[in-house]
């Protein structure tokens, strides 16, 4: 299987630094936040990876590029742990890039990666400011695609204050964290979002979208025929809400813990995390 990793835009939240520095290449413990989430995609089986850049960032690829010519300074002086910390970068993925012209969305990045990933096979989206510590849910989704062949997205649970903050996933339990899911909204109001149930039909707490998807090619044809919504942009929410309605999609329930980059408090949170900090 092929993965996809969105991380493309401005990173607002994080000027004036991101003018100089992508928010994916801000340091987490000894790697950056996009090294920690390529990791993860070649340990779950993905080791072919489409990264969707923005103008700018050119410096990502950079970093996955090997460079002969240090690798040869670290060699002649000796340092054989810099040596194999920077030969480890990117080390089993195959990886590739494209641009996102304009900043439309999380659906309009995903849609440029259809020709990339074809027609035949499944294929993972990993958002490129979000690690998951710990552990992933992609080998249990991936496990969820072959016994249901259906489409799935990584769930958690959401405090109800925070509901209008994420896309929302109602449902029937199927399995220990298998949702067969009926309904998908993105930032709904708290007393308008969708909810999950258990086997016996008694209500969960809320749970939102957690960062990583699985799709089926499929969704190409939805993020193209999708009209832009608010602020302009491709939701990729509503494209999986007509695939679900079509041939349906699985919640796969994970409960690691997912480190949110995407600003300035969230990373210092991270970083507290994986240097051990709680």
């Amino acid at each position: 299987m092929k993965a996809v990793i969105p991380a493309a835009g401005f990173g607002t939240r994080f000027l004036p630094i991101a003018k100089a520095v992508p928010k994916e290449l801000l340091p987490l413990g000894n790697k950056p936040v996009i090294g920690h989430v390529v990791e993860e995609a070649v340990a779950s089986g993905f080791e072919e990876i489409l990264i969707i850049l923005s103008r700018g960032k050119e410096s990502i690829v950079r970093y996955f590029t090997p460079d002969p010519e240090l690798e040869r300074h670290l060699e002649a002086c000796g340092k054989t742990d810099a040596l194999e910390s920077l030969r480890a970068v990117g080390r089993g993925a195959r990886i590739h890039y494209t641009y996102q012209p304009r900043m439309m969305g999380l659906g309009d990045a995903v849609r440029l990666a259809r020709d990339f990933v074809g027609r035949d096979e499944a294929f993972a989206v990993l958002l490129g400011d979000t690690v998951m510590h710990g552990s992933s849910p992609l080998p249990a989704m991936r496990g969820a695609w072959q016994a249901h062949r259906k489409s799935s997205v990584c769930i958690e649970p959401c405090p109800q204050d925070r509901v209008s903050r994420y896309g929302v996933a109602g449902g029937q339990q199927i399995g220990a964290d298998l949702f067969d899911l009926d309904r998908l909204v993105e930032k709904p109001p708290a007393d308008e979002a969708p909810r999950l149930t258990d086997s016996d039909g008694n209500p969960l707490p809320y749970h939102a979208f957690a960062a990583r998807y699985l799709f089926a090619p499929d969704i190409f044809d939805f993020l193209d025929s999708a009209s832009a919504g608010f602020g302009g942009e491709i939701q990729l929410t509503d494209a999986m809400e007509a695939l679900r309605d079509r041939s349906g999609m699985l919640g796969v329930r994970w409960s690691g813990c997912r480190l949110d980059i995407g600003n300035p408090d969230g990373l210092l949170e991270a970083a507290r995390t994986i240097s051990g900090g709680r």
